[in-house]
């Protein structure tokens, strides 16, 4: 796996949980993080609510305002790869 910055983890935490309720592992096993990591992602996602955390079934979930930032954080992706395609495509004629 490529270096990945703090903005890529946290868009794959969030597209693990998007619109459906999952546990911890899962998170993890589907962002490729640790459990270190993964606590301290968590802790600061669920604060600046982008994700909800449901105790009685131990599960967390992507809320409104994190399906905002994971909507932007794919458009710029989209928009990013597109430049690349055009840059390469010049850079071969």
């Amino acid at each position: 796996m490529s270096y990945r910055d703090r903005i890529d983890i946290i868009g794959q935490i969030l597209e693990a949980a998007n619109g459906r309720n999952v546990t911890r592992s899962k998170i993890a096993y589907h962002a490729f993080l640790n459990y270190s990591q993964l606590k301290e992602n968590l802790a600061v996602l669920t604060q600046k609510d982008l994700l909800c955390y449901d105790e009685d079934t131990r599960t967390f979930k992507t809320t409104e305002k994190g399906l905002r930032f994971l909507n932007t954080y794919n458009l710029i992706g989209e928009m990013v790869k597109a430049e690349q395609q055009k840059w390469i495509q010049n850079r071969q004629t």
